[in-house]
């Protein structure tokens, strides 16, 4: 795991698996005879805080939101990326949660095309319809914060890269 330099307040990172939040504090707490340092993220979709001690930053897969010339490398891969599915849906399920937690995007960007891919052969399970709606909200909000774009623009951009590799995303279901 590349270790990332210090964050500051205002920052906008992710949190594998939950997100694009920002820093909104940074604060010390004495736990016993240390002090910790922690940040303090608001993550955007969720409202939801978030305490991540500086020595865990690095663990837990804290990173910067990526910069716009790697949005291209993520667009190329829905376009021409190769991805396997395993059979099994176990097998299948669990290869994508890892893939999920490493918080790197073009490892979400290979979940939702698997996923994609597997959908238009064959209905998903509830499980990997969220898993899918789950890695396209991911993708969707970084890419648009590092394009500075509407999510709507966005949402194009990727239907357009995965046309090109005649997969076509399904609509969103409407949550009860």
């Amino acid at each position: 795991m590349n270790i990332e330099p210090g964050f500051r307040i205002g920052d906008k990172v992710v949190y594998p698996n939950h997100g694009v939040g920002v820093i909104e504090q940074i604060s010390s707490r004495t736990i016993g005879a240390t002090v910790e340092k922690f940040y303090l993220l608001n993550i955007k979709s969720s409202s939801l805080k978030v305490m991540v001690p500086f020595q865990n930053a690095g663990n837990v897969g804290l990173r910067r939101v990526i910069r716009n010339g790697e949005v291209q490398k993520i667009l190329d891969y829905l376009t021409n990326g190769k991805c396997d599915n395993h059979n099994d849906w176990k097998y299948r399920f669990k290869e994508n949660s890892e893939k999920m937690r490493t918080g790197s995007l073009l490892e979400v960007a290979c979940v939702l095309k698997s996923l994609v891919m597997l959908g238009q052969s064959k209905p998903l399970s509830f499980r990997e319809k969220k898993m899918l709606e789950r890695a396209r909200y991911l993708l969707v909000s970084e890419l648009a914060l590092a394009k500075n774009l509407e999510e709507a623009q966005v949402e194009h951009m990727l239907t357009k890269a995965l046309s090109k590799s005649k997969l076509k995303f399904p609509e969103i279901t409407a949550e009860a």
